[in-house]
């Protein structure tokens, strides 16, 4: 086995990854849905957020792994951010680097590895975005241009740890936080041929709620609706609000009849709701939904003007079906 080496500016580099305040933090959804996209993507038992400390790898995220660190001098994440690519182990049973590391000839059996290192808008680097098997396997450059997409997805929610791209509220991403994501989810939805879903909610007379019951059952209501929408679509990429009382969700590969499922647990899940206590306001929402397939291009704001137009005419329809 080869430890890995030693790297260049360490010092600012581990400076640079102490003020970020992420080092056994949480887990949070932001990350955790990337590493489970990739892991669908690549078709990987493992898909990590790892961030390499001074003696140890510590992970942000984890798909596929109970542990939640290793020691720095076994890890293969310590030998990718020497690197400026990603990283690529096909077979490290014949690799003279990894064939005796312990990751290899114990669990998690590692033989197929390939790692994204993460960097600082500086450029420093702090850990790997990385999917593992525990058979050998091929990567083509296509492969690894997916990878890099979404090492830049992860990158975004590292760099919105200092920049405002979280609702303070809800706690889930702002507009600019989606936009930021949403975007490297279309590059690398188009590249893999795979179906993109936008979901638009608005809630209906929400200024009711705060007139009547006040501003702080008003933030009750739309903190509980992210909560809603994080639980109905846990696979979804990102779930967001946009401002005010309109959110969305994106979601790759979402079938019609489980994109109605869907609804309909979200609904029954609001009726629950609105049946518990009336001191709160009633809850409504209108949604609209629009798609992206490889047979056409749009941007991130197209997506959100089509749904954005279907939603307001459900509200229309709804008003309607009230009369």
């Amino acid at each position: 086995m080869i430890k890995p080496p030693a790297i260049h500016g360490e010092t600012l580099r581990l400076q640079s990854l102490h003020s970020m305040k992420i080092l056994d933090t949480h887990p949070e959804d932001r990350f955790d849905r990337i590493t489970r996209l990739a892991a669908r993507v690549f078709n990987t038992p493992i898909a990590l957020v790892s961030l390499v400390d001074k003696d140890r790898q510590w992970f942000k995220s984890k798909h596929g792994l109970d542990a939640c660190e290793t020691v720095r001098e076994i890890s293969f994440c310590g030998h990718a951010i020497a690197q400026d690519e990603v990283m690529v182990v096909e077979d490290a049973q014949r690799d003279k680097r990894f064939c005796d590391n312990p990751l290899v000839t114990g669990e998690p059996h590692i033989r197929f590895y390939a790692g994204y290192p993460l960097r600082t808008s500086t450029g420093l680097k702090l850990g790997t975005f990385c999917i593992i098997d525990s058979e050998p396997r091929e990567f083509s450059a296509e492969d690894a241009e997916t990878l890099l997409e979404m090492g830049q997805m992860v990158e975004e929610e590292l760099h919105a740890m200092a920049q405002a791209t979280t609702d303070e509220l809800t706690f889930i991403s702002n507009r600019r936080g989606f936009t930021a994501i949403a975007t490297h989810v279309l590059a690398i939805c188009r590249r893999i041929a795979r179906p993109v879903t936008l979901l638009m909610f608005d809630l209906d007379d929400f200024k009711r709620i705060n007139d009547q019951f006040g501003h702080q059952a008003g933030d009750k209501a739309l903190v509980y609706f992210a909560t809603l929408l994080l639980k109905t679509f846990r696979d979804a990429e990102v779930v967001a609000r946009l401002g005010g009382d309109e959110f969305c969700v994106l979601c790759t590969n979402l079938q019609a009849r489980d994109m109605s499922i869907a609804l309909e647990r979200l609904q029954a899940q609001v009726d629950d709701w609105n049946a518990s206590v009336d001191q709160h306001g009633t809850l409504r929402f209108s949604v609209g939904t629009t798609m992206l397939n490889e047979q056409r291009d749009a941007t991130v704001d197209d997506l959100i003007h089509e749904a954005d137009q279907g939603m307001y005419t459900d509200k229309h329809s709804r008003k309607e079906e009230a009369v």
